[in-house]
């Protein structure tokens, strides 16, 4: 997950951050050196792993020892609405890339998924047959569709990264 901290709060959530791991510690009154109106972010989880990487077609993935995990942004799953349904490859199906892999069906429309780099898929979110839900309610986390092996890790280089993909996402909302 991700928090949006102002930049006025970064250091005193620094602060808080540094005295939960260590009490002892005192926060520093040094300057951060942040201009009026920057924010950072902190993150937790799969995100330190691996960058998340996006398609043109909104569909992400993040790496982690050459095992892909595969969803659709956030971007996708808002436009997209509720989803009904959900169809994916079985175990051992081998992708290229952009390779149609399944679709996923809403009271709006129905989207085919396309796969952001090649490999042999060795899981399915098998959680999604009892809650499809996750798909809008945590797209990036719980509601992921498939794992892959990367065959050829060097496409990843070929994906947008998440500032990239923000400035894709907002040039075509326009």
């Amino acid at each position: 997950w991700s928090i949006r901290i102002p930049s006025r709060s970064v250091r005193a959530a620094a602060c808080c951050l540094r005295s939960a791991l260590a009490p002892a510690a005192r926060c520093p009154s040094r300057p951060w050196g942040l201009q009026v109106g920057a924010s950072r972010s902190l993150r937790r989880g799969p995100a330190l792993l691996s960058v998340r990487r996006f398609t043109e077609k909104h569909e992400w993935i993040t790496t982690e020892n050459g095992i892909g995990k595969e969803g659709i942004s956030n971007f996708a799953q808002e436009a997209f609405g509720d989803v009904v349904y959900c169809s994916l490859p079985e175990v051992g199906t081998k992708l290229k890339k952009q390779d149609e892999f399944g679709a996923l069906e809403s009271v709006k429309a129905t989207s085919e998924l396309y796969s952001p780099v090649s490999g042999e898929v060795t899981e399915v979110n098998e959680a999604l047959a009892e809650n499809l839900g996750l798909v809008n309610k945590s797209c990036y986390e719980d509601g992921w569709l498939i794992k892959v092996t990367l065959s050829n890790p060097s496409e990843l280089d070929e994906l947008m990264i998440e500032e990239a993909y923000e400035k894709y996402t907002k040039s075509i909302e326009e």
